[in-house]
């Protein structure tokens, strides 16, 4: 099993730019696909983004693509979510997770390890 854990959350003023982290331990990595969740007050968790290992192909939701990147740095097992033109919509618990199947990109279910969260607050 993989284990992985966020870091980089904090407040930011709408329109300005974060970066999270998510450290990735344990099993190989290879096949896996490394994704980002988060989940606003009141809502349901959603996907926001993920990466192969192998590959690096990305897949994005909608509502951040053009606005964040996501990458991975295979050296140091480490995965980024640059978030840019941040919205008070993106305010949330950003969640980094691992999926072993190479395949359900955007299904919760899919993923297997999960990180505790990193809060993201956007002021207007």
């Amino acid at each position: 099993q993989v284990q992985v854990a966020e870091s980089g959350g904090g407040l930011v003023q709408a329109g300005g730019s974060l970066r999270l982290s998510c450290a990735a331990s344990g099993r190989t990595f290879t096949n896996r696909i490394m994704g980002w969740f988060r989940q606003a007050p009141g809502k349901e968790r959603e996907f926001v983004a993920a990466i192969t290992w192998n590959r690096g192909s990305t897949h994005y939701a909608d509502s951040v693509k053009g606005r964040f990147i996501i990458s991975r740095d295979n050296a140091k097992n480490a995965v980024y979510l640059q978030m840019n033109s941040l919205k008070p919509e993106d305010t949330a618990v950003y969640y980094c997770a691992s999926n072993p199947y190479g395949s359900g990109w955007y299904f919760e279910s899919y993923y297997d390890s999960w990180g505790q969260g990193t809060q993201v607050t956007v002021s207007s």
